[in-house]
């Protein structure tokens, strides 16, 4: 998770969303993405689907099984959905998002039912430090503006 942090301080550092996401997969880090969304002004820039393609590219294949996502904050409904579909084993997430996270707080996709795989989720992790970096991310929006 620690690095997860470090990939969100970068999005931070550009004036983007920070959010920041690790894949790792047999104890070796096989995907790292943080928000790009304006600085590649692309809407599906999030920091878990990078994380995901670079996977993807570091395994040869679209297939993240036995996979392990650290993300600093609860993925959306576009980030669950990838997650769900990249066959990723277990997410751990750092701060929760009421209003747009899809693995708790809003809903549940990944341990939905009517889906043929399950994510095995864990809570809380880096907590406080990942979600005192969105409120001061944001705070320092309303600041400037």
């Amino acid at each position: 998770m620690r690095l997860a942090l470090d990939e969100a301080y970068k999005a931070y550092s550009t004036y983007e969303v920070p959010v920041g996401a690790v894949i790792v997969n047999n104890g070796k880090i096989i995907g790292a993405g943080y928000n790009q969304r304006e600085t590649l002004k692309d809407p599906t820039a999030h920091a878990e689907i990078i994380a995901i393609r670079k996977a993807s590219q570091s395994l040869g294949g679209w297939r993240l099984l036995d996979s392990t996502m650290y993300v600093t904050l609860e993925p959306c409904p576009m980030c669950a959905g990838a997650i769900i579909n990249s066959r990723i084993s277990r997410l751990v997430i750092g701060a929760m998002d009421p209003k747009r996270g899809c693995c708790g707080s809003v809903m549940n996709l990944l341990n939905n039912s009517h889906f043929n795989h399950k994510v095995e989720i864990t809570y809380g992790v880096l907590e406080e430090e990942s979600s005192k970096l969105i409120k001061d991310f944001f705070k320092k929006l309303r600041e400037e503006k």
